[in-house]
């Protein structure tokens, strides 16, 4: 007669056939679009961006692992994620002008990126912040000319001058428009990273893992709404501040906001789990994106928006955290002096 085991384990009772490796997967094929689109319109240089950050996260966590004598957890697809969302990051650097720096940055930024923000913290699952988005941070400090401003290049369909050329958001910095019709900020066809170009596939991208259920609408639809709220309530106050005053509802399809609210600001170890939490997180993000945007000297504030909402993730759970079933309030009694 044949035994039967029964596992007791303690509750929650949550069954569910996705895994770690399904979740990466859906991730990469969301993000797909936003790479093909960044291939096609930047080229080469693109393409191999792509591929070395890719490799460079998988080589790190993988040594990381042997040098610690840790289980390899390169089949789980974190580190292709990882290694794919920087790339995305970063500018289409021209191969004539910078052969050395095409294949280094993405390489430098991803062991930042694998060991630093993640592995050194206790690997996946137990990274504060966006592995990614720390490694951009630390590029963009390390070398600002590789990875800001004139690094931006425009794309192979625009008839202009690199020498002259400033992203959408640059342009409205500098000169109070966009330099840029919405249409090609909505196809691809402006400067600025590999994957915050096409504005469509990364929306495409996004609604893809909210069908999926890969990852909550509430904080990519928050964050969207807040940017485009606080845009028009800036400007109609009359706030000039940078030319404020020409903003308008295109903004949220220039820079890397699509690809920061669907892809990195829903990352599952440093964003919120409660239903509140998802709120005040997507709310604060598009704030300090705002903020970054009019007032500060940087034309972008996306990736400095998220790692700072990261760093307040504990509290917000701690403000949001349910109350346990039964829960009852303890009662104060106050002591009768005799």
């Amino acid at each position: 007669m044949e035994n039967n085991m029964l596992t007791v384990s303690s509750t929650p009772h949550i069954r569910s056939e996705e895994t770690v490796s399904s979740v990466m997967i859906h991730v990469c094929i969301a993000l797909c679009p936003a790479a093909i689109m960044g291939v096609i319109f930047f080229g080469l240089e693109a393409a191999l961006e792509i591929v070395t950050a890719i490799f460079g996260a998988v080589l790190w966590e993988s040594l990381y692992n042997k040098i610690a004598k840790k289980q390899n957890t390169v089949k789980d697809f974190s580190a292709v994620v990882t290694g794919l969302l920087l790339a995305m990051n970063l500018p289409a650097l021209k191969l004539s002008e910078h052969p050395i720096a095409v294949f280094a940055l993405p390489l430098v930024g991803t062991f930042f990126a694998i060991i630093i923000a993640k592995q050194l913290f206790g690997g996946l699952g137990q990274n504060f912040i966006n592995p990614a988005l720390a490694g951009r941070a630390f590029l963009v400090a390390s070398y600002p000319t590789l990875t800001t401003g004139s690094a931006f290049g425009p794309t192979k369909f625009m008839n202009v001058d690199c020498a002259t050329y400033a992203t959408p958001l640059s342009s409205l910095k500098q000169t109070g428009s966009y330099a840029s019709s919405l249409a090609n900020g909505l196809l691809g066809n402006v400067g600025g990273t590999i994957g915050e170009t096409c504005a469509i596939a990364l929306i495409v991208g996004g609604v893809y893992l909210i069908a999926k259920k890969i990852i909550s609408w509430k904080i990519p639809v928050t964050y969207i709404l807040t940017v485009l709220v606080f845009t028009y309530i800036f400007k109609f106050c009359g706030i000039t501040a940078n030319n404020c005053a020409s903003r308008d509802f295109s903004e949220i399809f220039y820079g890397g906001l699509m690809l920061g609210a669907f892809f990195m600001a829903t990352d599952y170890a440093s964003s919120p789990i409660t239903p509140t939490g998802k709120y005040i997180f997507g709310f604060g993000c598009g704030f300090i994106t705002v903020i970054i945007r009019i007032f500060g000297g940087y034309p972008e504030g996306v990736s400095y928006s998220i790692l700072l909402m990261n760093l307040c993730v504990p509290l917000i759970e701690r403000w949001t955290r349910p109350k346990k079933f039964g829960y009852v309030k303890p009662v104060k009694v106050k002591e009768v002096k005799q």
